[in-house]
């Protein structure tokens, strides 16, 4: 989960259907911010690295480092999984970063919620 304080918290989600809540995923870019908000916190990552394509029996990308991320050493990080390409389940993309802020609910949404 976002708040241990080592590990790589995956979310799969859809482009297209069912709300596609990953519909943009492919446009993000190395250091584009994605934000996770709980009851209590927000966790801000940076975005380190994409696979375009790749098996969906590949289970090494949500490894701890994961697999083709870049990574090298355990810390904490993201990886978002989504369909590709679109309209299909063929393939799977995948989306890493690495946390870069950590904040109670308390202090306010961070920098990449309100333009700052």
């Amino acid at each position: 989960m976002p708040w241990d304080k080592k590990g790589n918290f995956a979310l799969a989600g859809h482009r297209n259907t069912h709300g596609e809540p990953f519909r943009y995923v492919n446009r993000l870019k190395p250091g584009d911010q994605i934000v996770v908000e709980t009851r209590s916190a927000f966790y801000t990552y940076e975005m380190a690295s994409i696979l375009p394509q790749t098996s969906p029996s590949n289970i090494s990308v949500i490894e701890p480092v994961p697999q083709g991320s870049g990574f090298t050493a355990p810390g904490r990080y993201i990886t978002l999984t989504t369909c590709t390409p679109e309209f299909t389940s063929t393939y799977r993309m995948i989306v890493w970063g690495k946390m870069v802020d950590e904040r109670p609910r308390s202090e306010g949404k961070p920098d990449a919620l309100v333009g700052g």
